[in-house]
């Protein structure tokens, strides 16, 4: 049983490490998708999510009080 689960994930490597070997145009398109992932998480993530908690608050304590009372406050 071992084996066989062994031998299903070299199959799986192998057919993916050939396929990606023999690509041609598809090494274009992962860079570019590498290159906008980057951008998403990495560009987009500093400009329109700064860290308010750091900015408004001096101590760990005081963003712990906040947080809990945001999340525990009725509406």
């Amino acid at each position: 049983m071992k084996t066989k689960i062994l031998n299903f994930f070299k199959f799986v490597y192998r057919l993916y490490y050939d396929g990606f070997v023999n690509m041609k145009v598809g090494k274009t398109l992962w860079l570019l998708i590498a290159i906008k992932l980057f951008i998403m998480f990495a560009i987009v993530k500093w400009l329109f999510f700064p860290n308010v908690l750091q900015e408004s608050f001096q101590t760990d304590t005081q963003r712990s009080e906040y947080i809990l009372d945001q999340l525990t406050k009725e509406n």
